[in-house]
């Protein structure tokens, strides 16, 4: 497998050292202090039903047991994490990738790099959610629990204001969709919004991104908009927006595919369900859409099935977001319509989930693993022979995914840094800055950022935006 000319980065390396002494624990004392809740919860209804429901009452005297030695073990993670112990194996719970989660780490034993402090960043994170749904999944009546669900769904009920919005504006864009089917230019513009609003999820600056959109707008997209996204152009510091399009122009009317690796559910996911949908109902060039999510719970909000699902149901409910004074009747209607269309488009297979392809569920595993991605066709053929066939595939993960938690001089080149991924397949990397690795910089561009004192590579501030085509082979 590929090998990476360069060291990785391990916990006690700048942000990493931040993970390990101060995110982890806090991720872990919110998953007890959550299970803690649900307990308080399940003692007072077995009281409850105690004399009306005596089997209900036992399986809830069960459940609380087993919730009880759930945060023993979370506990004492974490006492052993503070304290750099080494990583334990993970004990076989039926689920996928044990054995695989402990054969790399007994490989890190060989090297003495198995403990919190030394172990490579990507492996110990992943390790940790592994590690994470094997207590669960051990317990009888917690099989299968996601202990971040209730901390997603929050998210999502508070992005409220911002959804209508969008669905307002996505509303406003039919009217104008004959018209834009043959325009390029103005696709152009509204591609680009697109992008940034994924970026950046509308709320880092303004909610500028993909507002002003009203059909007598879409008649100066060319200055208005350019200008727009003139300004944010700095953020951007590896910017191929322009090759994706160029590019993304020649699939016209060849009904291609689109994959789309998820990253965070809530209202990432709806933008990237508004993206899609932009891409299948007002351009040519994509009548499929493929989202890959990850098989269980995942760095927190990352999308699993479950999600997506939720999300579809949540935004079709009329009472999922908290009552907002500025919500106009209007715009509950225009995210109804959107929302019944995705549905729709589900139901008909032009929105698909990954786990309902064939071999689906397979190919989905390779996503929670502990690899860079760069060693996806040795180790997951299956999905890197679905996504040969793609005509685009969109990544929403940090580059640390994408490049591997190495630590590449930033001025490496895209294709260098994903090894034997490059050319694949069509690829695009949509990426704001929330991790040490990043690559595709001008260096004399980093060398100011650092000398300004600017955390760029970690503060989401800055993006990334990498293209690839894919390899013509002779």
């Amino acid at each position: 497998m590929f090998q990476a000319p360069y060291p990785p980065y391990d916990p006690t390396d700048t942000s990493g050292y931040d993970t390990v002494v101060k995110r982890w624990p806090i991720i872990l004392t919110n998953i007890i202090d959550h299970v803690h809740r649900l307990l308080h919860d399940m003692t007072l209804e077995a009281q409850q039903v105690r004399d009306s429901d005596v089997s209900k009452a036992e399986e809830l005297s069960k459940k609380t047991s087993e919730g009880q030695e759930i945060i023993s073990e979370i506990s004492r993670l974490k006492y052993r994490m503070a304290r750099d112990h080494e990583l334990e194996n993970i004990l076989q719970d039926g689920d996928i990738l044990v054995a695989e989660y402990n054969a790399e780490l007994e490989s890190l034993k060989q090297t003495s790099h198995n403990t919190w402090f030394s172990a490579p960043w990507l492996y110990a994170e992943c390790y940790l959610y592994r590690l994470i749904r094997a207590y669960f999944n051990q317990k009888a009546y917690w099989r299968g629990f996601d202990p971040f669900s209730t901390q997603k769904e929050e998210m999502f009920k508070n992005s409220g204001a911002a959804i209508y919005q969008i669905a307002t504006t996505m509303h406003e864009l039919e009217s104008e969709k004959v018209k834009l089917q043959g325009d390029p230019d103005k696709l152009e513009v509204l591609f680009k919004e697109m992008i940034q609003m994924c970026l950046w999820l509308v709320c880092i600056f303004d909610l500028s991104l993909l507002t002003h959109l009203s059909p007598s707008d879409i008649e100066h997209l060319q200055t208005v908009g350019k200008e727009a996204q003139e300004a944010r152009s700095e953020f951007i510091l590896k910017d191929d927006q322009g090759a994706v399009w160029s590019y993304i122009k020649t699939l016209a009317n060849q009904g291609k595919r689109l994959d789309f690796v998820l990253d965070n559910a809530g209202f990432e996911l709806f933008t990237d369900f508004v993206f899609a949908d932009f891409l299948v109902t007002y351009t040519p060039y994509f009548s499929q859409v493929v989202f890959h999510p990850k098989l269980f719970p995942w760095f927190v909000s990352d999308v699993t099935p479950t999600d997506f699902a939720n999300t579809i149901s949540s935004l079709l409910s009329t009472t999922f977001f908290p009552p907002n004074s500025t919500t106009s009747p209007d715009s509950v209607a225009h995210l109804q319509q959107m929302v019944t269309r995705w549905k729709n488009y589900i139901d008909k297979g032009i929105f698909t989930l990954a786990t309902d392809i064939t071999n689906g569920q397979k190919m989905t595993e390779f996503w929670n693993g502990p690899w860079p991605y760069w060693n996806m066709n040795e180790l997951a053929p299956e999905l890197g022979q679905w996504l040969s066939g793609s005509g685009l595939v969109i990544f929403k993960v940090t580059d640390v995914r994408l490049a591997g938690d190495v630590k590449w001089p930033v001025s490496t080149a895209f294709p260098t840094a994903i090894g034997p991924l490059a050319g694949s397949f069509p690829l695009l990397s949509l990426r704001t800055n929330k991790a040490d690795v990043a690559v595709g910089i001008d260096e004399k561009v980093a060398e100011n950022l650092d000398n300004k004192g600017e955390k760029w590579r970690v503060s989401g501030k800055y993006a990334l935006v990498s293209f690839l085509p894919r390899r013509i082979i002779q």
